[in-house]
């Protein structure tokens, strides 16, 4: 078979005989490939690597930053005056002093410094894609031209045959030609926590979902123990790894709803401000029945378009952010992405992995089956630390020898070591034979001190065929004599007779059961009954139906040391223990987690790999489902169309045996269904839907590269309540955020009404200049709005449901109350102008005449404080909020009040600004007239207090 006529499905590799495969492929599992079919083959499919598709370059990013409308209008502003200074300049008509181009260099300024905040927080670069090329070997072992050689990761190619042993990362996807008890750790790739257990002689169904292709190995996975040989299936971008990265690849980013609200309020503020701008030239010309004043027209446009764009906002927005960062680090949740913070608060529903999110990716005892009874397991993690209940009550391990005896099997037939680092209980070695030790320490077995009692001579090693394990001991003492007389601890003392060896066999409990024959009861053994047998079957599929991992044991007392290689003789006629039943166990602290989601109206999902049975008791315990919810698998969900999924995605709670592409497919049936979806994971497999999330969050300590670098958000002590807390910030965050654009822009509305009104009633030239306006937009408004933005959340603020992520930034009243409040603050200036107006120009005035513009100027400054006092609350009035419980408003109000009347009574700075001298009696006219806005406000509050209504 030619290069070009091999095979381009690359899912059916597990359902295939090896011979076939072999065939396919047209290799042989003795010589591999020859170079002229390696060549052609790399023509054809290319370098075994990873490709990366462009994406945008550093100046189209920074290019996007100006296409904000909001960016363009003050662009256009700057340019108009700048050519109305260059006119003046050369007409002569500038004043003495007077700096040419001043308006233009500020607002120019502005829109760079706008564009570069832009550009800092979207130009992070995507590295999902180098950290899943970290995962690829850069050497592997090979047979070509039936010699054996190491070659480069990247020259792989289908048809080649791989070498595989302990230590080792596979390089590539393929079919296993030969195994020998081959375990391979695939958690980053499945989310499964155990290392599986590979058979070479299965042939499986084509549906067989990814965790359950026991025949098949995959890139970027590690073996742990054994070896194996492996027929190259797929190389580079068409292997398990590769198709996450072109989905990693394929999802594009869609703007946050803080971003998608700030568009929406841009277009909305310069259309309205476009429509006053024509309103104002439009009325001026009739006014004036000609262009005479056309000049003095375009003033007073260029400042009303200064005038409602909030300059300050991307600023403020951008601080308030960060804020909300740090205060989420100190909660352990580490934001990626700046807009991720106010995101969180939208969040409807939290998709969530299952190994070492939900859980603490450590196996833990939970029953145990001996002598006919059930107990219950209490402790958490790896901690030697707990007790034994039988109906709900705590025994006594003297009124139960049975526990004691199992314990000391669990200990002895084991290869790991459970020991204490930094004050934190560790494992050294498999998870599950982990778990087995932290059981017999809870029963007072310590495996140092048994070892020295029942020292190992020899073992029949566990295999993925025998599916158990044995380990011969001898036992320290054995001579005539009963049992107390020899020094034979208790725990055993009925195991033996007058043998000088103990074995101890765990695994299958159907396969270690048929072995048996008798059964050990309390402190003898008796013959193993047909009733006993099947009683003990039935509470193996009750544990396994838990979702529990379970082990049989058994022991048998020898005579002499068995030959190697005598496992299928020697491990007959065993004396049946009990069963061990262990779970990768929940978090305990998800629990609460889980409620406080509900009662914010979030509904948390369980997507994994594992096993449903395990999915199902996992997610019921922890309350993300209810008994006899359903369970979606895999292989179902593979079977379903975009839109039947669709209709099913609110109704199913727990996926189970998931792939990649399955977790992509439920966030996109979640998000066309209108929910604000937040993904957690810690695997590569995860990266996809990750990045497909409105929020992703990986995990800190076991998450991978891969996971981290698609995500928003990384929790840094992978703890799924962290969530919650993040969550809560979020909606605190935006909340606040609401605070002040209403703040902001209720003051803009009224300059502009104020501007444009003063052509309109008659009164000469424009009362505020471009750059006096970016001093109010910028300092002003600035100021305040960022001490409004880190105001303290409300008591209830976790106990509603989100709001709707596609609301319209003026929804639930702020638009209302913008225009309503922009109208109050422009009723009171346009009042004040007209009196400053008519007392600036009266006859026995004597300062400057154009002193009305400053007080106006001052008037509107000085206002904003006494809305930034009263806007701290929407239903309290400010005599009744303690004015230290946010000392930064307290802080900014005195501190813009002070920059504002330096600008009036400082001669440098009132040059630069256009301001004039105002005497104690104009300025206390000022006062009085912004306190105004202040009463007002205040009273709202008490109108609708009577009335029964709850302020926006």
């Amino acid at each position: 078979m030619s290069a070009n006529s091999l095979p381009e499905g690359a899912a059916v590799w597990h359902s295939l005989e090896v011979d076939k495969a072999l065939d396919l492929l047209d290799s042989n599992a003795d010589s591999g490939l020859t170079p002229q079919e390696i060549q052609q083959r790399l023509q054809k499919y290319g370098a075994n690597e990873l490709e990366e598709t462009a994406g945008r370059s550093t100046w189209e990013i920074l290019l996007d930053q100006f296409k904000n409308i909001m960016l363009l209008m003050l662009i256009g502003v700057a340019l108009i005056s700048g050519f109305l200074d260059l006119m003046a300049l050369r007409e002569g008509r500038l004043k003495p002093g007077e700096v040419p181009f001043k308006d233009t260099i500020a607002i120019l300024a502005i829109v760079i410094l706008n564009g570069i905040l832009g550009y800092v927080q979207e130009s992070r670069a995507e590295k999902a894609l180098a950290a899943l090329k970290k995962m690829t070997s850069p050497l592997v072992r090979v047979i070509r031209d039936a010699r054996l050689v190491e070659i480069a990761a990247k020259e792989l190619v289908p048809g080649d045959v791989m070498l595989l042993e302990a230590g080792m990362q596979i390089a590539a996807d393929g079919r296993l030609i030969e195994q020998s008890n081959l375990q391979v750790r695939e958690s980053a790739l499945t989310g499964e926590a155990e290392a599986v257990n590979k058979q070479a002689s299965l042939k499986l169904p084509e549906e067989t979902s990814l965790g359950d292709r026991l025949n098949v190995v995959f890139q970027g996975t590690e073996v742990v123990q054994g070896r194996g040989k492996v027929l190259v299936t797929n190389t580079g971008m068409t292997t398990e790894l590769g198709k996450i990265a072109t989905m990693l690849q394929a999802v594009e980013s869609e703007p946050t709803p803080l971003q998608q609200r700030m568009t929406q309020l841009g277009n909305v503020l310069v259309t309205g401000s476009l429509i006053l701008v024509a309103i104002v030239v439009i009325g001026g010309v009739i006014k004036d029945r000609g262009f005479s004043n056309i000049q003095e027209l375009l003033e007073v446009s260029l400042s009303m378009a200064v005038a409602v764009v909030p300059e300050g906002l991307p600023a403020v927005i951008t601080v308030t952010l960060a804020l909300g960062t740090q205060r989420m680090v100190r909660q352990n949740a580490l934001i990626r992405k700046l807009p991720a913070v106010e995101t969180l608060g939208s969040v409807t529903t939290i998709c969530s992995d299952k190994t070492g999110t939900l859980t603490q990716n450590k196996m833990v005892v939970q029953s145990v089956f001996t002598n006919n009874k059930t107990f219950r397991v209490i402790g958490e993690g790896y901690a030697p630390t707990g007790d034994f209940q039988l109906d709900g009550q705590k025994i006594s391990l003297e009124a139960s020898p049975e526990i004691s005896a199992l314990s000391v099997a669990c200990a002895i037939c084991n290869d790991s070591v459970l020991q204490k680092e930094q004050g934190e209980w560790a494992i050294l070695g498999d998870p599950t034979e982990g778990a087995l030790l932290t059981l017999a320490g809870k029963a007072g077995i310590e495996k140092d001190q048994w070892n020295s009692k029942l020292p190992r001579v020899a073992e029949f090693p566990f295999s993925s065929e025998r599916k158990r394990m044995s380990v011969i001991s001898q036992v320290e003492g054995v001579a005539t004599g009963d049992a107390s007389s020899r020094g034979i601890d208790p725990a055993i003392a009925s195991f033996i007779q007058s043998e000088p060896y103990l074995m101890f066999t765990k695994g299958s409990p159907e396969l270690t059961l048929a072995r048996s024959t008798q059964i050990h009861l309390g402190n003898h053994s008796a013959p193993l009954t047909e009733e006993q047998r099947q009683r003990i079957l039935a509470e193996n599929d009750l544990m396994a139906s838990k979702g529990l991992r379970v082990l049989g044991f058994a022991y048998k007392p020898l005579a002499e040391i068995p030959p190697e290689g005598s496992d299928e003789t020697s491990e007959q006629g065993l004396v049946w223990l009990g069963l061990v039943g262990m779970l990768d166990a929940p978090r305990p602290e998800v629990r609460a987690a889980v409620q406080e989601c509900r009662d914010a109206g979030i509904r948390p999902v369980m997507i994994t790999g594992d096993h449903q049975l395990t999915a199902r008791a996992i997610a019921t315990d922890l309350g993300i489902a209810q008994e006899g919810d359903r369970v979606l698998t895999g292989q179902e969900l593979q079977r379903m169309s975009d839109q039947e999924l669709e209709q099913n995605v609110d109704l199913v709670s727990i996926y189970a045996r998931v792939s990649p592409e399955h977790k992509l497919r439920i966030v996109q049936a979640l998000q066309r269904r209108g929910r604000f979806v937040a993904m957690t994971g810690d695997g590569v497999n995860d990266a996809p839907a990750l990045k497909q999330a409105d929020i992703g969050i990986a995990m800190g300590i076991t998450g991978t590269d891969v996971s981290k670098e698609a995500s928003d958000m990384v929790l840094l002590d992978d703890n799924f309540a962290t969530i919650v807390s993040a969550t809560k910030e979020g909606r605190v965050v935006y909340t606040n955020i609401r605070r002040f654009i209403k703040y902001i822009l209720g003051s803009n509305i009224g300059e502009v009404l104020t501007i444009a009104a003063a052509p309109l009633i008659g009164l000469g030239g424009v009362p505020l200049t471009p750059l006096q306006i970016l001093w109010m937009n910028l300092v002003t408004d600035g100021l305040p709005a960022l001490a409004l933005a880190v105001e303290p959340p409300e008591p209830d603020v976790m106990q509603r449901p989100p709001f709707s992520p596609r609301e319209s930034i003026f929804a639930r009243g702020l638009g209302s109350y913008m225009i309503r409040i922009g109208i109050i603050f422009a009723i009171i200036s346009i009042a004040l102008m007209w009196w400053a107006y008519q007392h600036t120009h009266a006859p026995e005035y004597q300062g400057n005449r154009d002193a009305w513009k400053t007080m106006v100027f001052t008037t509107l400054c000085l206002a904003q404080m006494g809305h930034a006092i009263a806007i701290r609350s929407n239903n309290r009035l400010a005599i009744e909020m303690n004015p230290f419980s946010n000392i930064f408003v307290l802080a900014a109000v005195v501190v813009t009040t002070i920059l504002q009347l330096m600008l009036v009574y400082v001669p440098p700075l009132r040059d630069f600004f256009g301001t004039h001298y105002l005497n104690l009696q104009e300025l206390g006219v000022c006062i009085g007239f912004s306190a105004l806005m202040f009463v007002w406000i205040e009273l709202e509050k008490i109108f609708l207090r009577i009335m029964g209504k709850k302020a926006v």
